[in-house]
């Protein structure tokens, strides 16, 4: 494992499994995202919109509000509040005038919050807590709601950056190859 340091234990906990999961499907989609110029993050496939750096600053905003407003009902808080422009689509259209540096410290700041946020909010009531997210009839999601929801989100888009990548130079794989770590960025699976 010391070569897979993403890969869930084989025997852990519904929380150790659930964290690995998540932790996994990152580092997974960070190494199908990792080390490409403006030109690579800006590929696109077929008829969609979508590239890599669409994917990096959409998910990025994802982490912050899921593990900020959804969970405690705080502010999305910086970057967002000086960055965001109207539009559902924003994220995905104004990636293209950013540069690989600032997308992959966007990506890789969210994810280091969001870790330290879920981690803070384990220690202080584990998964079965109420947050802040409610439906419109006034129950309250759990943690654990939360971290499924965003390991859905990254299954659906790391599927997204398998085909973006092969489009871009050919990577391919289900996981990182033993022993990878980040070429750009910060990011530690």
């Amino acid at each position: 494992m010391a070569d897979h340091p993403w890969e869930p234990p084989p025997a852990g906990t519904e929380t150790e499994h659930l964290l690995a999961a998540l932790n996994r499907l990152r580092t997974t989609f960070r190494f199908k995202a990792d080390d490409l110029d403006a030109a690579g993050l800006n590929t696109r496939v077929g008829a969609s919109s979508l590239t890599l750096g669409g994917l990096l600053k959409h998910l990025a905003l994802v982490e912050d509000y899921t593990f900020t407003t959804k969970l405690s009902g705080a502010s999305i808080g910086e970057p967002w509040e000086t960055i965001w422009r109207d539009g559902d689509d924003w994220v995905f259209r104004s990636a293209a005038d950013d540069t690989p540096e600032e997308l992959y410290a966007l990506w890789d700041g969210a994810v280091t919050r969001a870790r330290a946020r879920l981690a803070a909010a384990l220690a202080d009531g584990g998964l079965d807590q109420s947050v802040h997210l409610a439906w419109p009839d006034g129950r309250r999601a759990n943690l654990r709601r939360l971290l499924c929801d965003m390991i859905e989100e990254y299954g659906r888009h790391t599927g997204h950056a398998d085909l973006l990548r092969e489009a871009v130079d050919g990577r391919t794989g289900e996981d990182p190859p033993a022993g990878w770590h980040v070429v750009t960025g910060q990011f530690t699976p």
